[in-house]
């Protein structure tokens, strides 16, 4: 469940959807029929996890009533697929929602809040506060979370162990420290692995380091904050600028590398640290799929002067369309499958758990980490209570706007040409800061 920035315009999305709405093509039609039968609702996920699906959609048949259509696309052509829907007014009541697609669709009209359904809103006491930050846009509530994740600071606890090193970096500056010993000992050319490529994780490995250091790409209201000394990303960039350039403790193939290239060096044991999602640490910690298995830990994402152990996260949720909402029946019983598959069915968060068990997805319910089940599972490849406490840290992405992705493109450009001294750290952020300028004048 990778992240996806939405690199072209909205415009030419939604040109593309008209046409494909207004030529009456059925390209997008994944799954059983788009138009639900009269008197069912709608399901509309990407394919992910598709048996526990069905099955916890066919308990709440059975439970409730209800008749549910049930429609799946792969992930890569499910937001365009949506769109299409949207555009060519598909009934489309309950589906699942990228927290960086919130702004785009909400301002469009397509899904609408659900504030008013206090069963849902219920659940927010028990969700992470950057989930219900996350599902929020413009003082409303948009859904209910079902998974989340957030980036980690990974270590191979046998590389350290092996330089002399008895406990995790908790500072960037430790990081340094620790790094030039395991070089040292021979064990590792390049220590920490960070995966700086333009790709759609790129975002999250720099918002990890942004937030670590104190810093924020945008302000209170939205206006660029990237290029600020003190407050925005300047303090993480020379750091790795340093790393890179100065230090060599990251390799300066690092703007060549994505998060699966990454990952895979990472478990192969070439470096001692990783920023990496946090779901990862169950592959490392799998013999057949990393030879570092037995060895990959979590620690705390290290701190930078004047920061805290903060990192991102990122989550999904259940939508409610607004074709749904302007029908106050079918709005009621959309609640009622946002709250089967967001919330507790029969008392129990059951599609959570089922969906951490199936595949590891992660989730942002805070009761869940004391469930019995959860930390027999968890404890296998991780210490849960570590990735609880991450959790508890972690912020939503402070760029997630309409202009997002054209942005992102301008913004990582910048960060680039920094790492590969072709700019200072003052001009990249400069450039980052005036693109966003731009974009958020035209929007």
């Amino acid at each position: 469940m990778s992240q996806q920035s939405f690199r072209p315009s909205r415009r030419s999305l939604l040109q593309a959807a008209t046409a494909t709405a207004l030529a009456g093509s059925a390209s997008f039609a994944f799954g059983r029929p788009a138009l639900a039968e009269a008197g069912q609702l709608s399901l509309t996920t990407w394919s992910a996890a598709v048996d526990v699906v069905k099955s916890h959609l066919a308990a709440f048949e059975k439970k409730t009533g209800l008749s549910v259509s049930y429609a799946n696309m792969p992930w890569a052509q499910y937001r365009e697929g949506i769109i299409t829907k949207f555009v060519g007014k598909a009934p489309l009541d309950v589906m699942w929602v990228s927290d960086t697609w919130l702004p785009e669709w909400a301002d469009a009209g397509w899904i609408a809040p659900i504030d008013e359904f206090k069963n849902l809103t219920a659940y927010n006491a028990d969700a992470e506060d950057f989930c219900n930050a996350s599902m929020t846009y413009k003082g409303h509530q948009y859904g209910l979370t079902y998974y989340t994740d957030y980036m980690a600071f990974l270590y191979n606890e046998d590389m350290l162990k092996k330089a002399g090193i008895a406990a995790p970096p908790a500072t960037w500056a430790e990081v340094v420290e620790q790094s030039k010993k395991i070089q040292a000992a021979g064990l590792s050319q390049y220590p920490l692995m960070l995966g700086m490529a333009q790709e759609s994780w790129l975002i999250e490995f720099m918002s990890a380091m942004v937030f670590s250091f104190g810093g924020r790409f945008t302000d209170d209201k939205g206006n660029a904050a990237m290029a600020s000394a003190k407050e925005g990303a300047t303090a993480a960039l020379k750091w790795v600028v340093d790393a890179v350039n100065t230090h060599k403790i990251i390799s300066p193939a690092c703007v060549e590398t994505g998060e699966l290239a990454g990952l895979k060096a990472f478990g192969a044991g070439q470096h001692a640290f990783a920023l990496l999602p946090k779901y990862r640490l169950r592959m490392m910690n799998d013999p057949a799929q990393a030879a570092i298995a037995g060895h990959a830990r979590q620690a705390l994402m290290p701190q930078g002067e004047n920061g805290s152990h903060a990192t991102v996260g990122w989550m999904r949720f259940h939508g409610m369309g607004a074709s749904a909402k302007a029908d106050k029946a079918r709005a009621a019983n959309a609640a009622k499958l946002i709250e089967w598959f967001g919330g507790k069915a029969d008392g129990d968060y059951t599609f959570q758990k089922l969906l951490f068990l199936d595949i590891g997805a992660g989730f942002g319910v805070k009761s869940l980490f004391q469930d019995p089940a959860m930390r027999e599972a968890y404890s296998k490849y991780a210490d849960i209570d570590m990735v609880a406490k991450q959790q508890g840290l972690a912020r939503k992405k402070d760029v997630i706007t309409t202009w997002f992705g054209e942005w992102n493109d301008a913004n990582g450009a910048a960060w680039q040409q920094a790492i590969l001294g072709k700019a200072s750290v003052a001009d990249a952020l400069k450039k980052s800061a005036d693109k966003w300028n731009e974009l958020k004048k035209q929007a």
